[in-house]
């Protein structure tokens, strides 16, 4: 098993019901928190603060009764929070990890959102944005979840009643395989190389979007942190 920093890995997924008017606006309805080895730490429904007007039940299979007697999502975020820390105090992770756990999720801005959480940049890991898995183009725009694990992992999810277990194993694999990966030292050993961006004609644009992930890895160097880091 690789080795991981003090503190560990926890991946986190939330699925949303509809608040406002139109039922547009997204709030937690379900949040489930898991460990590396993809056990579940937390899972629970919870009710939001804002009265839900629809509750996307073809997608989220949440009733209006599971959500009746559920823990606020204040209640939620303190539980979660606790969860993150692991016993450090927020103020202290700001500048020092200690024992708080790196945060793994597709999406987390938005889910921490959601949770009216806040969580430190350097401990977080985005599937949404990490630069091997997002699409490679004049923009850098995200894969969906879905898709990511489709193509790299080789599995579907999100068919049906979704529940955010699901999203938080799918995160987690994809986080353990790009961590796992390796770049290659810089030839001639200098030490700014490896951390060198490298920029690619327009004419190559449409040979890098057929790229696989692992493709595009094995020939970057990245100007980012890259999560093989996190061993």
């Amino acid at each position: 098993m690789p080795r991981v920093a003090v503190g560990g890995v926890v991946a986190l997924g939330c699925k949303m019901v509809g608040g406002g008017s139109d039922g547009t606006l997204d709030v937690c309805g379900r949040v489930c928190v898991i460990d590396e080895n993809e056990t579940i730490v937390f899972e629970n429904f919870v009710r939001p603060l804002l009265p839900v007007t629809h509750y996307r039940y073809e997608t989220t299979g949440i009733r209006p009764e599971y959500l009746r007697d559920a823990p606020t999502v204040k209640t939620v975020q303190r539980q979660v929070e606790d969860i993150l820390l692991n016993g450090e105090q927020p103020w202290k992770i700001r500048s020092s990890r200690g024992a708080a756990r790196l945060l793994v999720g597709h999406g987390l801005e938005h889910d921490l959102n959601v949770l009216g959480m806040d969580y430190p940049a350097y401990l977080k890991r985005d599937t949404a944005e990490y630069p091997p898995l997002v699409k490679t183009s004049a923009r850098l725009m995200s894969n969906s979840l879905r898709f990511l694990t489709q193509s790299c992992l080789g599995y579907e999810i999100q068919t049906g009643h979704q529940h955010p277990y699901e999203d938080c194993v799918a995160a987690m694999r994809l986080y353990k395989r790009m961590r796992a990966m390796r770049h290659g030292q810089p030839k001639n050993g200098g030490e700014g190389d490896g951390c060198a961006a490298v920029a690619f004609p327009a004419r190559r644009q449409r040979e890098l979007e057929r790229m696989s992930p692992e493709e595009l890895l094995s020939m970057s160097k990245p100007d980012y942190h890259c999560w093989c880091l996190d061993d």
